[in-house]
């Protein structure tokens, strides 16, 4: 047994002070939906309903043995959590840094676990701000300073992930899928599996807005994006960790999978409409690509690592909403309606049975005879589209589909 194996099932070992493995679930549904046996490994359970605990356990494990007594780290999410846990578990003195955009909601969550072991600073608008200021004061105070991934002793403590699923399930796996961000996760699994389990194929799923794994293989060092799509925020990581990457190189681009933002929501309101489990974005990315990979996982046995579950339910209608436009159930049009009588009453003869208007807007005049309106309809079947459209163009309606416009969605919608 390799020494990096030794100090993950150590690591392992220690966790059970905080909390019992998370189950390894075979999921009835998805498993009859593929003909394969599909099981979860519900990481969306721990205390802090991510593994992000786990590495900041193991690591700090590690320094106050050494003697460090004080920490810091920069988060706005599941590492922040996982530290505060940590800290109380510890007694030790944590100071986090969080962005001054934090949800509220997160912030009373981290505090909530920390309690009076944790000092909470926002600091900058944006993570990069906030992650040189943490980073500084923690030069400035002696204290150690805790990656949410880009560390030995972090990558080692989520590999206890594959250790304890190795030892829950029977035989081993045929394929493991996993989330990346930063890199802590899968470079710890990948790891441990590749003497444990050594015929267990990976592949590697990425927000589609934050893909840095693959900017990295693709420039065979880690890079920076220049922009990153925040909606995944578990994931959504600008740069791959240059430690985890040391440990995810030799990944071939065929493993690595891109998820788009919308689709992550259809499977996160099925995750939780059929089977009541709440998962964030992140969390779900190991599920969302399962119907590309129908044929693939045919037969075999399959682990997809649910790795959180810190949903803020005030997002559910922007989920909603984004899962109804990437299902082509809903979209938005800028319409150029004549200013004359009946003009409303054509455009609204248009619509169908099944076709209903969920915002309709008065923009302004573009002109003395017409006026610009902002309008958004659902429907039941993505090709009654196309029926309206058919009749806008006979109709000779000016009219222009805003729907996956980034720029005019922002603003408009």
């Amino acid at each position: 047994m390799t020494q990096f194996a030794k100090n993950a099932r150590a690591a392992t070992e220690a966790l059970r002070e905080l909390f019992e493995p998370t189950p390894l679930q075979l999921n009835d549904h998805l498993s009859q939906r593929y003909g394969a046996e599909i099981y979860l490994k519900r990481e969306d359970l721990t205390p802090v309903r991510s593994y992000k605990l786990r590495g900041a356990f193991n690591a700090m494990r590690k320094a106050i043995t050494a003697g460090q007594t004080r920490f810091v780290c920069a988060s706005a999410g599941n590492h922040a959590q996982g530290v505060a846990f940590a800290c109380r578990h510890f007694g030790a003195r944590g100071t986090i840094f969080m962005p001054v955009t934090t949800p509220q909601q997160k912030i009373d969550k981290t505090r909530a676990f920390g309690g009076d072991s944790v000092e909470i600073r926002l600091v900058g608008d944006y993570f990069d701000r906030t992650l040189a200021a943490a980073q500084a004061h923690s030069g400035e105070v002696g204290a150690h300073f805790l990656s949410p991934f880009d560390d030995e002793d972090v990558i080692e403590g989520q590999a206890s992930v594959a250790v304890e699923l190795l030892d829950q399930i029977e035989g081993v796996p045929d394929l493991i899928i996993l989330p990346v961000g930063g890199g802590g996760l899968a470079a710890g699994m990948t790891s441990y599996c590749a003497e444990a389990a050594p015929t267990t194929e990976f592949l590697y799923v990425e927000p589609a807005g934050g893909a840095s794994l693959t900017a990295a293989i693709a420039a065979g060092e880690p890079v920076s994006l220049k922009r990153v799509n925040n909606f995944v925020d578990g994931a959504a990581v600008a740069r791959i960790g240059a430690r985890t990457f040391v440990r995810l190189k030799d990944v071939r681009p065929d493993q690595v999978l891109l998820a788009p933002e919308d689709r992550i929501c259809i499977t996160m309101l099925e995750m939780l409409n059929v089977e009541g489990i709440v998962l964030e974005p992140a969390g779900a990315l190991s599920v969302d690509v399962l119907p590309s990979l129908a044929d693939r996982v045919r037969g075999k046995r399959v682990v997809c690592v649910t790795s959180g579950g810190n949903f803020d339910f005030e997002r559910l209608p922007e989920v909603k909403e984004r899962a109804q436009r990437f299902a082509g159930l809903k979209k938005y049009f800028i319409l150029r309606m004549p200013q004359r009588p009946g003009a409303l009453k054509e455009f609204l003869s248009m619509l169908g049975p099944d076709d209903d208007i969920a915002r309709f807007e008065y923009l302004k005049k573009s002109a003395r005879n017409f006026g610009s309106v902002l309008i958004g309809i659902e429907t039941k079947n993505a090709m009654n589209f196309a029926a309206l459209t058919e009749q806008l163009d006979a109709a000779e309606f000016t009219y222009r589909d805003i729907t996956d416009d980034d720029a005019l969605s922002e603003f408009l919608i």
